[in-house]
């Protein structure tokens, strides 16, 4: 499996950047349609009245956080990503504050979010230097909120066939519920107060962490 998975990571990359006209398209097929569904999941957990999505992406999350009246920015480190998500907001009438970088090296400043929020991020998002990050741009009290998987749990032959190869390709993990390896308990030696659990949207389970900094 991590065969395979290094195979596809130049797919992925290529997803990404110069195929991301194609994001959306191959993220609805890969979730049977519930792609969207599983990254608005993320709203419930969110306060403001700032909030940074870290890997925007095509922007939808942005968009809906902004009708719930969030002051919201985005970080990619993906042009094309940030071209895509422009031109959404720009169609939507929306602010654009977006920002081109890494989420190890925040151009922001310190204390300014009420809310982080990355869902399916890639491996960046477990990096110290990332969870520094956050934590140095959260205000006292604010939250961490992340998504990192998604398993289909359907019984139907395509929600079977979907999870197979969501495992097979290391997207999901072999069983619903697994942590990221060492995640929580990095989080836990930085100061952060962590909570988990499982949700179930339509014939699937996410898994949505959420990280509280400190308030003292």
């Amino acid at each position: 499996m991590r065969f395979l998975t290094a195979l596809l990571r130049p797919f992925y990359f290529l997803l990404y950047h110069q195929f991301a006209w194609s994001y959306d398209l191959v993220a609805a097929v890969v979730s049977l349609g519930r792609w969207k569904e599983w990254v608005y999941a993320a709203l419930p957990y969110i306060s403001g009245p700032a909030v940074l999505e870290l890997g925007h992406g095509p922007g939808h999350l942005m968009v809906a956080l902004n009708h719930e009246g969030f002051s919201v920015f985005g970080l990619d480190e993906s042009r094309f990503m940030g071209r895509s998500t422009r031109l959404r907001l720009k169609i939507a009438g929306l602010p654009l504050r977006l920002l081109r970088g890494y989420a190890q090296h925040l151009p922001l400043a310190t204390a300014s979010f009420q809310s982080v929020v990355s869902t399916f991020p890639s491996e960046y998002i477990f990096d110290p230097e990332t969870l520094a990050e956050v934590g140095r741009v959260l205000s006292p009290g604010g939250r961490f909120i992340l998504i990192p998987w998604a398993w289909i749990t359907g019984e139907a032959l395509p929600e079977k066939l979907a999870a197979g190869l969501a495992r097979v390709t290391g997207e999901a993990p072999s069983a619903v519920g697994i942590l990221p390896p060492g995640f929580v308990q990095h989080l836990h030696s930085t100061g952060f107060e962590v909570s988990w659990e499982i949700v179930h949207p339509r014939s699937s389970a996410l898994l949505v962490i959420v990280a509280t900094k400190p308030a003292g």
